[in-house]
């Protein structure tokens, strides 16, 4: 079952958050992940939450996720990450129909 790993961003330094993006995408294809929306243009609807930025990807499960969070790779650049954007995230599962 897919699950959606949700992330709030606030920018920091964008260079340093530009540097990240570029090397962190090829890195989420690697562990199965597609973004599925990307975007500072957020519509606050309700319970008056202003989100600079959101982020969502899907993954195919969680342990896809846990090993892109673990991998050599990822925690490599989580540095330029933390220079560029202060974030929230949760992972939230997938609704299955079935």
């Amino acid at each position: 079952m897919p699950v959606y790993y949700v992330v709030e961003s606030k920018m920091i330094n964008p260079e340093s958050y530009q540097q990240y993006i570029a090397q962190a995408r090829p890195i989420i294809a690697h562990y199965g992940g597609r973004y599925l929306a990307v975007s500072g243009d957020v519509l606050p609807l309700d319970g008056g939450w202003t989100p600079e930025r959101i982020v969502i990807i899907e993954f195919p499960s969680e342990d896809h996720v846990q090993q892109w969070l673990n991998s050599p790779e990822y925690r490599a650049i989580v540095p330029l990450r933390e220079a560029g954007v202060a974030v929230r995230a949760v992972l939230v599962p997938g609704f299955d129909t079935h």
